[in-house]
């Protein structure tokens, strides 16, 4: 009985310790949207933990004009970035995850950051769109990209295409946060990052 007891004991903490890792990480998933009126076509989320801060991440960014108007199909126009509405997102199609450490995650950060802070025109249909911001984005997991590639305004066709020069990409699901008080935590955006719900 009391050898049961010590070998419940240990399952149950392995259980709980591998429970603990697994939260102390950030799984970023690359979703792509069919093209219709509303942009971005391509976007990443972010879901995990930091391990060092304990922050909460909760949140998706995408690259977009900031007008949407016919002028996109022939110059450079304002850019932003974004984060969508879970309307928005439950229509999009999640294509692969990786998951991130923490110095992976402060350079993803950065990288967001730097293109919501371009000025001037930033957003080029043909040179700067969607897909290059998650082409950066992606590069900076460690994923082979084609920089030379024919999808770079087919979403849907550029994520295929990461997918098949790198082996083994799949979706990984995020970690379930849950509070000491039994509450699910609530993360911090980005700041001056734009939702495009409001």
């Amino acid at each position: 009985m009391m050898y049961i007891f010590s070998r419940l004991t240990c399952i149950f903490i392995i259980f709980f310790s591998s429970v603990n890792i697994a939260r102390a990480e950030v799984i970023a998933t690359f979703y792509s949207h069919e093209f219709g009126q509303n942009f971005p076509h391509a976007f990443v989320i972010l879901q995990g933990k930091v391990d060092s801060t304990g922050e909460i991440v909760d949140q998706d960014y995408g690259f977009t004009a900031k007008n949407l108007t016919p002028a996109i199909l022939w110059k450079s126009v304002k850019g932003k970035v974004e984060s969508q509405s879970e309307k928005y997102i439950a229509k999009s199609d999640a294509r692969f995850s990786v998951r991130l450490n923490d110095a992976q995650y402060a350079i993803f950060m950065e990288k967001i950051a730097e293109w919501r802070d371009r000025g001037g025109n930033s957003y080029n249909l043909n040179k700067s769109n969607c897909i290059h911001f998650v082409a950066d984005l992606i590069t900076l997991s460690g994923l082979h990209i084609n920089p030379e590639s024919k999808f770079y305004k087919k979403p849907k066709s550029f994520l295929l295409e990461v997918m098949s020069l790198n082996e083994g990409l799949a979706l990984i699901e995020p970690p379930i946060l849950i509070e000491e008080n039994g509450e699910t935590p609530k993360a911090t955006p980005i700041e001056g990052a734009v939702n495009a719900a409001s």
